[in-house]
């Protein structure tokens, strides 16, 4: 693809990853070559972080013939083998980021993506913040990191030197993708200070999931396509969208 045919961004979230699904996007993702530029995973790649769920999840992203990129999410630091996930993702080719961002050229095009988990915190007039009782007291914190996390998405973002700037994390940014979920479970769900991180560090595109029973199209105040690609909500391997021209099209 030449420059001015824009970027094609593979993106898929909660997975969830385990025994009795194990095997079920290895196929898709192995036929990528040809189909987009790079893929993005969005975290809950497990179902629960288990030892046996980490070694699924490292055979089934084994030699994706396109860059992977990807951020963990709450359900993959269950078990507290967060570490030991990273270091699994990497081994099979795919970066991991938290809080950092990374540049690589595809398609003739400067893509920078900057990934973070992201956390609650809620919404304006959708709630400001959930109650987190469930779980131990480690859980809760990263639950509630939401605004921490803003600020680490905000400063990447700041830090690349692209063409194509995408925001990569599990929590939404916006409310539009989470309709359809409950509303009053929309705080525990994203965090307003995550889309204004996207606006302020002039993403182009915002790819999140954790919304199971979410809306794939939304957009933050100040514009920018979000796009929410939960497996639950896509119903496929994967969502392919073209960026281009300042437009976000789904292929």
């Amino acid at each position: 693809m030449a420059a001015t045919d824009g970027v094609r961004v593979a993106a898929i979230a909660d997975t969830h990853l385990r025994k009795p699904v194990a095997g079920t996007f290895r196929t898709a993702f192995k036929e990528l070559g040809g189909q987009a530029d790079l893929l993005l995973l969005a975290g809950d790649l497990t179902n629960g972080g288990t030892l046996e769920e980490i070694d699924i999840l490292g055979r089934e992203v084994q030699d994706i013939p396109v860059p992977a990129i990807a951020v963990l999410g709450n359900h993959d630091h269950d078990e507290g083998h967060g570490d030991l996930m990273r270091s699994t993702l990497e081994g099979a080719g795919v970066r991991v980021l938290e809080g950092d961002a990374m540049a690589l050229d595809v398609a003739g095009v400067r893509v920078g993506i900057a990934g973070v988990m992201g956390g609650s915190g809620g919404f304006p007039g959708a709630g400001t913040y959930p109650a987190v009782d469930d779980g131990n007291p480690e859980h809760q914190a990263r639950i509630r990191r939401g605004p921490e996390d803003a600020r680490k998405l905000r400063a990447a973002l700041d830090a690349l030197d692209c063409d194509v700037p995408i925001a990569l994390m599990h929590f939404s940014p916006v409310p539009d993708t989470l309709v359809g979920e409950p509303p009053q479970i929309y705080p525990g769900l994203g965090c307003h200070q995550l889309g204004a991180a996207v606006d302020g560090g002039g993403a182009h595109l915002a790819i999140h999931g954790h919304a199971h029973s979410g809306t794939e199209n939304g957009q933050t105040p100040g514009g920018v396509p979000v796009r929410n690609v939960a497996y639950p909500v896509l119903r496929q391997p994967y969502a392919i969208y073209h960026l281009i021209h300042g437009q976000v099209l789904r292929l």
